[in-house]
């Protein structure tokens, strides 16, 4: 777990918790102000095809949602910072509302067949695609039309966590059933083709 993650969420309520239930509270030592991405979470988010992401309302509530597009929509600009393209939707602008009011958001990325997860805290803000438009076509997804794009999310890295795979289901995209099967058709060919030439004598 990343140091500055801790010092992060680890508030005074949160250790008070861990001392009444595990008869000891974390030890939250110094760090550096924020956490840059190493080259496994790099990769990781790069392979990610959706991820979920939380943000505060002004009435104080959270607020999340679930972001998805083609593998490695979520791009590392550099290690401390992320950025996606975002599109028309149903219009109600929710993340980008909260995000204007205050800039705090956490984002949860999950690969369902290894059982993994990574947990990013940072602070994000939205920008116009219209002004922004070198950056709108740097991180818009490939084979997609740059027009489409109405907003580009930023997240200044603050820190993150690796979460452990206890009661994480693996679940799987149809790409993935599709790759893990291919060996099994190419064996049922086989066997077809050799039973075919087999009755064909």
């Amino acid at each position: 777990m990343a140091q500055r993650y801790v010092q992060t969420l680890f508030t005074p309520a949160v250790l008070a918790a861990q001392e009444h239930y595990y008869g000891r509270a974390a030890n939250i030592a110094g760090g550096g102000e924020r956490d840059p991405l190493t080259d496994e979470e790099r990769a990781f988010i790069g392979r990610r095809d959706s991820f979920y992401l939380a943000t505060i309302s002004e009435s104080g509530w959270p607020y999340l949602q679930h972001r998805g597009g083609p593998r490695g929509f979520l791009q590392v600009l550099d290690p401390l910072t992320l950025a996606f393209a975002d599109y028309g939707g149903n219009r109600q602008v929710l993340s980008t509302g909260n995000l204007s009011s205050n800039d705090r958001a956490t984002l949860f990325l999950m690969d369902y067949p290894r059982r993994e997860r990574l947990k990013i805290l940072g602070h994000a803000r939205v920008l116009d695609a219209h002004e922004h438009v070198e950056l709108a076509q740097r991180v818009q997804p490939t084979g997609t039309n740059p027009t489409k794009v109405e907003r580009i999310f930023v997240i200044d890295v603050l820190s993150y966590d690796w979460n452990c795979p206890k009661h994480i289901t693996p679940r799987y995209t149809n790409e993935e059933i599709e790759a893990l099967i291919q060996p099994l058709q190419n064996r049922i060919a086989e066997l077809e083709k050799q039973l075919a030439e087999r009755d064909a004598k």
